[in-house]
């Protein structure tokens, strides 16, 4: 195990670090002038190339991505000139709002989608099944700013039941506390994994029960429900931790769009904006920020998956 999580760790690193380059050299071809970014277009090109020059943009690139990963390695993340504060402390203030939206998506994803793919798998091709099948794959078809837009539709503006904007506090425990206004945006990303998260659940609840362990569970006379507990559940639900795993980055992507249309306070909304503001170092950050979810949630579902299950080996 501890020559498998070095490995990993290397590889994982070697990975951030292509991210890292490919987005840093991405944004300097798409942007070849900060100055001019920050300045703005009024900005005579005296001033655009005195602040270049002052911020070390006149230097190659590959200089300044050596400056900006030993800037990374010290803790610092660059400075937003478009919000006049350093980038660690725009992604602090706004993190928390992300990381609530997804941990409480992605913990209703997992109570509602395990046991329904179980009940799916079980009542197989029965009118429950097929409902259920049918809803899952509409929701998860549905692109989420249309899925968003058609609860905001119906909940918000039909029915009045929920506003239509999520909390706009900047305060994480007012913003918790907001249950109705943050409502909508959480039931937007748990039904799009609710339909993902379920129909994994359900294939792999079905190869369970083709197995000869679950005959034999009930051979000896098992009651239906302990077969199904201890034997089905178990082991049908192996495979999701890996599918979870891979998934915390998807959640936070689709805060993204989630954000965005809820106009929540959160680090989708936070990239969204700065992109239009051309705020290059806060747009790298959160880039690199992604890549380093997406492996460490890699790492932790393989981790996971070997200490859920013991006769799973890493070598």
């Amino acid at each position: 195990m501890t020559a498998y999580l070095i490995r990993r760790f290397v590889t994982s690193l070697i990975v951030i670090l292509g991210i890292a380059f490919i987005t840093f050299l991405a944004v300097h071809i798409i942007a070849p002038s900060p100055g001019r970014a920050v300045l703005g277009d009024r900005a005579s090109q005296a001033a655009v190339n005195a602040f270049n020059k002052q911020a070390g943009y006149d230097q190659p690139v590959w200089v300044q991505f050596l400056k900006y990963m030993w800037a990374l390695l010290h803790g610092n993340l660059g400075f937003s000139y478009k919000s006049n504060q350093t980038v660690d402390s725009l992604i602090i203030e706004n993190a928390p709002h992300s990381m609530w939206l997804s941990g409480i998506s992605l913990l209703l994803s997992i109570l509602i989608a395990i046991p329904l793919g179980i009940f799916q798998a079980v009542k197989r091709n029965s009118v429950a099944d097929q409902s259920i099948t049918a809803f899952a794959f509409t929701c998860y078809s549905m692109p989420q700013n249309f899925l968003g837009l058609l609860l905001i539709g119906f909940l918000a503006i039909s029915f009045h039941l929920f506003p239509s904007e999520a909390s706009q506090s900047e305060k994480i425990i007012p913003y918790i506390t907001a249950v109705r206004a943050n409502f909508l945006p959480i039931l937007t990303l748990t039904l799009t994994a609710v339909a993902a998260y379920s129909r994994y659940m359900r294939s792999s609840g079905l190869d369970a029960l083709a197995q000869d362990y679950i005959r034999l569970a009930r051979a000896k006379g098992l009651s239906e429900a302990r077969v199904l507990r201890r034997h089905l559940f178990r082991n049908a639900s192996l495979p999701m931790i890996t599918l979870i795993g891979l998934s915390i980055p998807a959640l936070l992507g689709g805060n993204l769009v989630v954000e965005n249309l809820f106009n929540s306070h959160g680090l989708g909304l936070l990239f969204i904006n700065e992109l239009g503001n051309e705020d290059f170092n806060t747009v790298i950050a959160l880039t690199l920020l992604g890549g380093v979810a997406t492996v460490v949630g890699n790492l932790i579902a393989d981790v996971a998956l070997t200490v859920a299950d013991p006769r799973i080996r890493i070598s």
